[in-house]
């Protein structure tokens, strides 16, 4: 049986942030997933985002359920807290720990199966609640730790690779964050490493729930002539408000162009992937305008990329539950129970 590790020796010249810290300090184990999955490519920007934002790695908490997806937190911030919960609950756990504990920086992974299928009612509550934390789906539309069917995101039309017509419509995850009340909404494209490295930063600095959609190819299962979700339909279809890039088994393929424009991506297989980038002029401040906008594309068969929709005033789970600031897990016996006087003028107070 073979073991594979990361050297513990860093080269001594490598960049540093103000911490101190080099980029191989917030990296974790190395990846069991396929060669050129996409989800490798979000954990790399997730590394880079939170070394130029010199965050520490022992203030992140790392939440996920299972899947592909569910898998990759251990593949960065190797120096961070850790949970890996049961299929569809991340959300839950995230809301409990935050409540627990609002000093951490809280960074859930999930899926397109863990929350568009059996955890889509944790996800909807988790973003009307507005738990402060960065939430990513890393979206590839199939269920690849069981051999490629269809997941809740698959479009309607999209082939498999075994032929299969996909005839179910599809759940939109952005739109439904927009619907619930999130107050950070962006899209990106694991191979976009340029714009989706910002995206992550501006939600780890905003306050209260941000959704980040990531377009995730699945290079074993989805990346094929007839697939909605392979690198070149999405590049070839990709509106963005901001950037892409990525990575494939084969020679990588990359996309670099201007902000409100179109470009088309030619994969390995000869299927193509339209991308659209928002424009500067895109008024992310406006919540109505975003969701229609995603319709209208969506219409003409487009992925929007990019910040989507922002409240730069949000507030927090702890804002509307009128928490104190001491971490409840701080809290001594007697603060948490005030006694049966306190107790009766809650109990009043119900009748």
């Amino acid at each position: 049986m073979t073991y594979l590790a990361k050297p513990l020796l860093h080269h001594p010249e490598l960049h540093r942030n103000t911490l101190g810290y080099t980029r191989r300090d917030y990296e974790g184990k190395i990846s069991t997933l396929c060669a050129g999955c996409g989800h490798d490519s979000i954990s790399a920007s997730i590394i880079q985002a939170c070394w130029e934002l010199d965050i520490e790695p022992h203030k992140v908490a790392k939440l996920s359920g299972i899947g592909c997806s569910s898998k990759t937190p251990d593949y960065f911030l190797g120096n961070s807290h850790g949970f890996n919960s049961v299929h569809g609950r991340m959300p839950s756990v995230v809301t409990g720990a935050n409540l627990a504990n609002r000093e951490l920086l809280y960074l859930g992974v999930s899926g397109d199966g863990d929350s568009a299928s059996i955890g889509l009612g944790q996800f909807a509550h988790c973003m009307r609640r507005g738990v402060n934390m960065v939430y990513i789906v890393e979206n590839n539309g199939v269920y690849g730790l069981t051999k490629g069917q269809f997941s809740a995101t698959a479009d309607k039309g999209s082939k498999s690779k075994r032929g299969v017509v996909n005839a179910d419509s599809p759940i939109d995850m952005v739109g439904l964050a927009l619907q619930l009340g999130a107050t950070y909404v962006a899209r990106g494209f694991s191979g976009d490493k340029k714009q989706l490295v910002p995206l992550i930063k501006a939600a780890i600095e905003h306050r209260g729930v941000a959704f980040i959609d990531v377009v995730s190819p699945c290079i074993a299962f989805n990346n094929h002539a007839g697939s909605t979700k392979s690198y070149d339909y999405v590049r070839e279809h990709n509106e963005a408000v901001n950037r892409l890039d990525f990575i494939s088994s084969r020679d990588p393929l990359t996309a670099d162009y201007e902000p409100g424009t179109i470009t088309t991506i030619t994969q390995h297989d000869g299927s193509v992937t339209p991308l659209r980038k928002l424009a500067p002029d895109f008024d992310a401040t406006d919540r109505i305008k975003a969701m229609n906008y995603l319709q209208e594309r969506a219409a003409a068969g487009e992925v929007v990329t990019g910040l989507l929709y922002v409240n730069p005033d949000a507030d927090d789970m702890h804002a509307h539950l009128d928490t104190i600031e001491a971490p409840l897990n701080r809290l001594s016996e007697r603060e948490l129970c005030p006694g049966n006087v306190a107790l009766e003028k809650i109990n009043a107070a119900l009748r």
